[in-house]
């Protein structure tokens, strides 16, 4: 390994770039999860953002390209962390309504997640952070983590209904062996 402590370190993720062999469905799916728009497109590229930075999503487009799974070396999913629960559950009814469901929610332990599959099958995580940095690296290191790295599914819609109506959201306090 090479010694990084005093190496410089990014100061935030500017854009990740997928490519796809439907560009129609795959802009318009992305702008539907992100609420993001166009800012430049042609035949070959489109360039999408949410925010104030210039472009956080390109989607190079070749239309000789199949939908062959996930059984080849790539990105496995890309994950963007949301402020509170609330925005979370929004953007999750707001998806379910457009028809577009999670393939897996789950609970991290350190943080709650929704995992959905684009039209090419690249996979999107949605997220909230369930404890401070300090506390989720505490987590890691646990027993409960080591037992169970990846979390415990959860049912979204039965999540939402407790959140809406002012309960306690059991799906957050719910960790232990896979199921």
């Amino acid at each position: 390994m090479l010694e990084t402590t005093n190496a410089p370190t990014p100061t935030k993720l500017a854009h990740f770039v997928l490519r796809s062999g439907n560009k129609e469905e795959s802009v318009k799916w992305w702008s539907t999860v992100l609420c993001a728009h166009v800012v430049h497109e042609n035949d070959f590229v489109s360039f999408l953002t949410y925010d104030d930075e210039h472009h956080r999503l390109a989607i190079v487009v070749n239309p000789e390209l199949g939908n062959d799974g996930r059984a080849h070396a790539g990105v496995e999913h890309v994950a963007f962390t949301y402020s509170s629960l609330d925005d979370l559950v929004t953007t999750y009814e707001r998806l379910r309504d457009a028809g577009i469901t999670p393939i897996l929610p789950i609970n991290h332990g350190m943080s709650l997640s929704f995992y959905y599959a684009d039209p090419d099958g690249n996979q999107v995580e949605l997220q909230i952070d369930l404890a401070t940095p300090e506390q989720a690296s505490a987590f890691m290191e646990s027993d409960a983590f080591k037992d169970n790295p990846l979390g415990v599914v959860f049912e979204p819609e039965e999540m939402a209904r407790q959140h809406r109506s002012g309960q306690e959201v059991e799906a957050l306090r719910v960790y232990g062996p896979a199921a």
